[in-house]
Order: C-alpha cells, then structure tokens, then sequence
C-alpha cells in the first residue's frame, strides 16, 4: 500500500502543479494517470502545439511546459502510478480513503484530488472483426515500454504526433517498423513528418499511405495485418505487434459512481475552495463545472492553489494555516 497524504487523479498540466501548491504547504502527493507518461493532452495530443496564454511565456510549446512543471515539482519528490486506471474508492473509518487501481495498486490518502482532464482517455480503436481476440495478444494502444518491442517486427497505424514519434523511436530498437496512415499527409508536427519520410528515404522504415487495416490474422497471437490501399489492392504484412494510435477519447470512467454531483461529463464544484459534494474529495481543471467555468490551463492552475489551502486541514488537522509568499519563504524540499 502507498501512503501520501494527497492523491492526485491525472498527471495533466493541472495535477502537475497541484504538487508545487502541496508541496509549499509540506504535503505529499501521488498522482495516478492512465496514459504511460505525464503531461495528459499536452504530452499524448499535441506535444509540439504552442501554447499562448501561459502566464510569463510568450509561447510555450505543450510538452515544453509539461517538462518545465516537472522541474518545478522536483524538489518535493512526487511519486507515480502511471499506465494505470482508479477503478475503486473506499472511504475508510477516519474519513481517508484507499483507491485501488485496475493494476491492483492500492493508494492510501486522506485528501483526493481529481484533475483527469476531460476524464479518463480510452484509445479508439479501429474497426476490426476480430480486433478483441488479440487485445494484449499483439495489439496494443499505447507503448508503455518500448523495450518490449526490441527486436520485434512492429506495424504502427495513425497519422499524428504519436505515430510518428513512436515511428522515429522504434525505429532504432524494433527489427522492423512500418508505418501506416490512411492519407498521403500527417497532421502530426512537420518537422516529426519530415524526419519519419526520411527514414523510409533510407529503408530504415517501412511507410504505407492511402491504406486502411482491413484484417487481422494469427492463431492465439498476432502474426499478420492486411491492408487495403485506394485502389483496393490487398496488402498481408507479418508482424509480431499492431499499435492503432488513432487517438484518445475521453471518458469520466468509474469516477461516475463515486456519488459525485455530475453534469455533462463534468464534476459540479464549490468554487470557495473547489470541492465535490463529498467530502475530501476536490475537483480542478476542465473536469470541473460552475457557473463562468473557463476551460484553460491557467484557470486550473489557480483551482489548484485555492483547493490546496482547503486540503490542509484534513492533511493537518491540528495547525493552522499560515499563508506566506513564495518571495518570502522560497521553496523548500521535503
């Protein structure tokens, strides 16, 4: 069992800095996301897309930003759960909860904040008779460790950013990577596109386009793909793994079933201090809704600031809050 004394669902650009107001505040905190990697949206969507309205930042680019809030939360030693989904809460005696993970990972904390986003991201799959039959079989939505596919023949599918850098990556650990997008284009970031064509320029990948995965073939593992192109042509790859990486969609997942107070996929809050109708449990950043509701990155960051103050009296019920600038105290690890 982990024991902290927040635990943060989604480690999006919002959690993230959740962890910087907790830890001004001598709190610790574990963060859950379903997705392999920190960053939620920014990371997984749209890395290389300049963002405007950051406070202090001209432009900043998405995954720019993830990585500078991973410096800023380095000094009060955060720690992870990620590829993983909360699936169950169970409040306990003393009102702190335990949240199990679809991994079986239990998290003990006496405050839980949800920051998922638009919710918990479940891959679209595509279109596929027999598409289950080989789910964790050689079909996989995401690469959680890419020295899995060492030495491996890996066919990836999708036109956007992670496409095309999970093909530029594998490119130097699978036996053979191919690529391929239904369309002549990618609308992932051009400089990504530019390097991915050069690669097949050099024969160190293989890239498809204008085809569609029709079929899926293998007797209780993946073994081959078909493709049909525009002209209807059949295309029949061997290959130990299939990665669709066709995007995400966002879902509330089991956080629906907590008795929370729900509105359009949203979690309704109190903006006093941007808690749920249970208590101890707060919701910032796009998962929440109240009246004048902004879905930026820089309201969720002031959500979290505002909750994190709340969030002290459950983590320490005994002290008062004594609220001091940064500019004032600096900040200091754990």
């Amino acid at each position: 069992m982990i024991t902290t004394d927040i635990c943060i669902i989604g480690a999006g650009p919002v959690g993230l800095f959740a962890v910087f107001e907790a830890g001004l505040l001598k709190m610790r905190c574990h963060l859950i996301d379903a997705l392999p990697q920190v960053g939620g949206q920014l990371s997984e969507i749209y890395p290389q897309k300049p963002i405007y309205d950051i406070p202090g930042y001209p432009e900043v680019k998405a995954q720019e930003l993830v990585d500078n809030l991973m410096d800023q939360i380095k000094p009060f030693s955060p720690t992870f759960s990620l590829g993983e989904r909360v699936d169950h809460l169970s409040k306990q005696a003393d009102g702190s909860y335990v949240l199990t993970t679809n991994d079986k990972t239990q998290i003990h904390a006496q405050v839980v904040v949800i920051a998922g986003g638009l919710g918990c991201f479940e891959p679209r799959k595509p279109v596929l008779d027999n598409l289950e039959n080989f789910e964790g079989k050689g079909v996989a939505y995401m690469v959680k460790n890419p020295e899995q596919f060492r030495d491996k023949r890996v066919i990836l599918a999708g036109g956007g950013d992670s496409a095309l850098d999970w093909a530029i990556y594998l490119s130097d650990i699978a036996q053979r990577v191919t690529l391929v997008h239904r369309n002549e284009t990618f609308r992932g970031a051009p400089d990504s596109a530019s390097k991915v064509f050069d690669l097949a320029n050099e024969g160190k990948i293989d890239l498809i386009l204008s085809a569609n995965l029709k079929e899926l073939g293998g007797n209780g593992h993946l073994a081959s793909v078909l493709l049909e192109d525009k002209a209807k042509a059949k295309i029949k790859i061997d290959t130990d793994f299939l990665i669709p990486l066709f995007g995400l969609s966002p879902k509330l997942g089991p956080i629906a079933d907590w008795g929370l107070t729900v509105d359009r996929n949203a979690i309704e809050v109190d903006t006093r201090d941007y808690s749920t109708g249970v208590e101890r449990i707060y919701a910032i950043g796009d998962i929440n809704t109240y009246p004048g509701k902004l879905k930026l990155i820089l309201c969720g960051f002031h959500e979290a600031a505002i909750m994190m103050q709340s969030a002290f009296k459950y983590v320490y019920p005994d002290k008062k809050l004594s609220f001091k600038y940064t500019t004032v105290n600096g900040v200091n690890s754990f």
